[in-house]
């Protein structure tokens, strides 16, 4: 669940369906108002988890933005020409791949944007 609105919804419609929710490994049950109450504040803390994760994350963010680094992955420099003469000699895109060290993707993106001739 993502928020406790959502988990109190969910149950909501669980009740509304005559379905008790019982866990057997957690000891709760949903049919009483303490198995209910004890339900709810599981989700509040888990959802106040993840809002702390979230702070955390965004900081980290902006403190490296700070130092200067960069969050992007690094780009591969791809040899087009090598690409082309590759494939004009018949070779798969595995071969090619395999020939350069790239992804298959990355060859294929390479070479989609070199000019078209004729």
């Amino acid at each position: 669940m993502r928020t406790e609105k959502h988990l109190v919804n969910a149950l909501a419609e669980l009740a509304a369906l005559g379905v008790a929710f019982v866990s057997l490994r957690d000891n709760l049950d949903l049919s009483t108002p303490s198995g209910r109450l004890m339900f709810q504040i599981i989700g509040a803390m888990a959802e106040f988890e993840r809002a702390l994760i979230q702070e955390r994350v965004r900081a980290g963010l902006r403190n490296a933005r700070a130092k200067g680094r960069r969050l992007e992955r690094p780009r591969v420099i791809v040899d087009v020409s090598r690409v082309a003469s590759l494939r004009a000699r018949g070779d798969s895109w595995s071969q090619v791949q395999a020939e350069l060290g790239v992804s298959k993707g990355t060859a294929q993106r390479a070479f989609a944007g070199l000019p078209k001739i004729g």
